[in-house]
């Protein structure tokens, strides 16, 4: 017999690679606002939202695992384009677009989903795919 896993509360971080830290840390600070927790010229962290993290790291910079005093992080990297969600506010896609304009970053598709969310999608400088979406898109975010 199979026992219960013990639960998941969330998903605490994301990674992107790239191949300029300093490129991509400005496009997510200066475009969509969001305020660094950490940064070298190694890994950025940026604060996506509650108990939520965007970790931006150059690539081929973390293809050995790393030893720190309180222990080791594995070995990690990636390449090709990434897709990744922030959650926005219901309603909020209206000033998104208007800000993304106004930034010069084109929307790239736009989704109105089943459930009642909504998405909008964009590249960042190094071509991941950033879905912006309001609540509504599976049936457990709301």
């Amino acid at each position: 017999m199979r026992a219960s896993a013990p639960p998941i509360t969330g998903v605490l971080e994301t990674s992107i690679y790239v191949d300029d830290v300093a490129r991509a840390a400005a496009f997510y600070e200066g475009v969509l606002g969001l305020s660094r927790l950490i940064g070298d010229d190694r890994l950025v962290a940026l604060n996506a939202g509650p108990a939520s993290v965007l970790l931006i790291f150059r690539r081929g910079a973390t293809s050995a695992d790393i030893h720190l005093p309180g222990g080791t992080i594995p070995a990690h990297d990636g390449s090709g384009p990434y897709h990744f969600a922030l959650r926005v506010p219901a309603g909020s896609l209206g000033d998104w677009r208007r800000h993304l304009v106004g930034k010069g970053v084109p929307i790239t598709a736009e989704m109105a989903w089943p459930q009642g969310g909504h998405s909008i999608y964009l590249n960042d400088p190094d071509g991941h795919v950033v879905e912006l979406a309001t609540p509504g898109i599976w049936s457990n975010d709301s």
